[in-house]
């Protein structure tokens, strides 16, 4: 998401990269002893959002993505002309696809430093480059084999992103889109073409230069993204004092990170901050605001009631919960993460 992700993603599946020994270098949020002053939070009048729950967003195979089939704590997923092995804990039934389709995959993840290669991946077939060519509904990108096992594409985010694009569509005048803990960067190409002026924050230098290549890879260098390197909370801030407003704000924040100068996130204690600080930077006539929650010990229902009591009075509904992929072979899913979302 490490050389380019938080640790969220991987805590999930603790056993390999993020909840292991290795640490990833990644920032993000800020932690509540490195603000200049706390924010002050109290309970917002007015009613409730109407609430939507349990919202199931799936994601089903396509010819850009497809989980081909899981088990044994692991899955085989194609992205675009390959067939990738890597860890996922929560794959705790059996494969139902025979050795042989697994045994044909063209990178794996090993964890094993000793391994040769990029990162800690083995070609079993050909050695591939460090990056390949991959598209999303029509938007070319990169895929990188990193270290800590991840590709550069969250696949199970297309929901969201197809939810935000029809938004900017239907909204029928200039939209300006906040997209915070950004990674690599899908979900502000898929807003910029969209029509969206998008503004696109993440700590992690790497991550941002990568995101600036799927942004000339994508052919949308002439389209409005300004990439950011910062932590997610400080320029929240900055924006609230500037005045600066937002008509849709995504934010994907870890449960632990590190920003680019020592700043310390921990989900439960500053996400109500963040949460509140994206309220106070909405236009006044905005269209949503997108929660998602990877790695927490916690049910949907936890953030769904954060997301409606700090919308209160602003009308509109909280939806709320998984975000799943269907699996090919057999049909099973796998969860991958929580989320919750105000939509005006």
């Amino acid at each position: 998401m490490k050389p380019f992700r938080d640790k969220r993603r991987d805590s999930r599946s603790h056993q390999l990269a993020k909840g292991g020994a290795e640490q990833a270098p990644r920032a993000t949020g800020t932690a509540s002893g490195n603000r200049t002053a706390p924010r002050v939070l109290s309970r917002r009048d007015g009613a409730l959002p109407a609430e939507h729950l349990p919202l199931i967003l799936e994601v089903a195979p396509n010819a850009d993505y497809a989980l081909l089939d899981s088990g044994a704590g692991q899955k085989l997923e194609q992205y675009g002309p390959y067939r990738i092995v890597r860890p996922e804990g929560q794959a705790i039934w059996q494969k139902a696809l025979p050795a042989e389709n697994w045994d044909r995959a063209d990178a794996i993840f090993t964890g094993d430093t000793d391994e040769e290669g990029i990162g800690r991946w083995r070609f079993p077939r050909t050695p591939l480059g460090e990056t390949w060519p991959l598209k999303h509904d029509g938007i070319d990108y990169l895929g990188r084999f990193t270290s800590f096992r991840h590709v550069g594409v969250f696949p199970e985010q297309a929901p969201h992103w197809d939810h935000m694009a029809g938004l900017i569509a239907a909204a029928k005048r200039p939209v300006k889109v906040l997209n915070l803990f950004g990674y690599t960067g899908l979900a502000s190409l898929v807003a910029a073409r969209a029509g969206a002026e998008v503004t696109h924050v993440d700590a992690s230098k790497k991550a941002i230069g990568w995101a600036r290549e799927n942004q000339e890879m994508a052919g949308l260098l002439q389209k409005p993204i300004r990439w950011i390197i910062d932590d997610a909370m400080k320029f929240a801030e900055r924006e609230e004092r500037r005045g600066s407003r937002y008509d849709i704000i995504l934010f994907d924040p870890p449960a632990y990170g590190r920003g680019p100068k020592g700043e310390v996130w921990q989900l439960f204690e500053d996400l109500p901050d963040l949460t509140d600080l994206c309220r106070s930077i909405l236009t006044p006539k905005p269209l949503a605001v997108v929660l998602t929650a990877y790695s927490i010990r916690a049910s949907f229902f936890a953030i769904h009631a954060l997301m409606r009591d700090t919308f209160a009075g602003m009308g509109g509904t909280v939806e709320s919960g998984e975000l799943i992929i269907r699996e090919k072979s057999a049909g099973r899913v796998l969860s991958t993460s929580l989320f919750s979302r105000w939509v005006a």
